[in-house]
């Protein structure tokens, strides 16, 4: 299994643009084909020394952006800008339904933490909406929960709502991270990096106009 792109690399960082479906790294079970296993496979047969290692982490069922550090200094640097919010992403969602306001701010709190997700409505659809997502706190499964908690689970969502209760289908949570953008930690050039819609997110796009 492959499918991953390295979209920017140099000596201290690599942005990759993820498939659904590809774990970021092995779970209990010990999987194999993780992100983050093949790409180090691919440096080290390119004879490159250092390892890489993810500065954040993105869902299984979430396509699109993840930034890798060359070696674990590095990370920790990449860690501290998000730690401290400095990292401004940006993710497309599609959501059953439609938002009461075109633009708007949930502030939520998910495990008991402050979290803020900030959206917009780019395209409504009879049944949905696609929407650009900027969560300002970086909680797991923030964005999931958030659209859950105001009535408009992402589509396709299985862990946080019930797919039968919705007529359209998608075979996994309709998120992809699409923008990313922050000051590389070494050279403090700012940096940033955007991945297009994936196939199957635009393909449902135009099925269900």
């Amino acid at each position: 299994m492959s499918g991953f792109k390295i979209l920017y690399e140099d000596d201290h960082i690599i942005a990759v643009d993820k498939p659904a479906g590809m774990l970021v790294i092995p779970t209990p079970k010990g999987e194999a084909n993780t992100l983050t296993g093949l790409l180090n496979r691919e440096l080290d047969a390119r004879g490159i020394e250092a390892n890489a290692h993810p500065c954040h982490r993105i869902d299984r069922e979430t396509s699109g952006l993840i930034i890798y550090a060359k070696g674990k200094k590095t990370q920790q640097a990449m860690m501290e800008e998000f730690r401290h919010h400095r990292v401004k992403k940006s993710y497309l969602a599609f959501v059953h339904g439609r938002l009461g306001r075109k633009a708007g701010v949930i502030d939520r709190p998910v495990e008991g933490k402050k979290s803020v997700t900030k959206f917009r409505v780019i395209k409504e659809r009879r049944d949905f909406s696609a929407i650009e997502v900027e969560p300002e706190t970086g909680r797991t499964n923030q964005i999931r929960i958030h659209f859950k908690a105001v009535g408009h689970p992402l589509v396709g969502e299985r862990k946080f709502a019930f797919a039968k209760d919705y007529k359209l289908k998608f075979r996994r949570a309709a998120l992809h991270s699409c923008r990313i953008g922050f000051e590389h930690p070494v050279t403090k050039k700012p940096l940033i990096f955007t991945t297009p819609i994936p196939e199957d997110m635009a393909r449902f796009l135009e099925e269900n106009r």
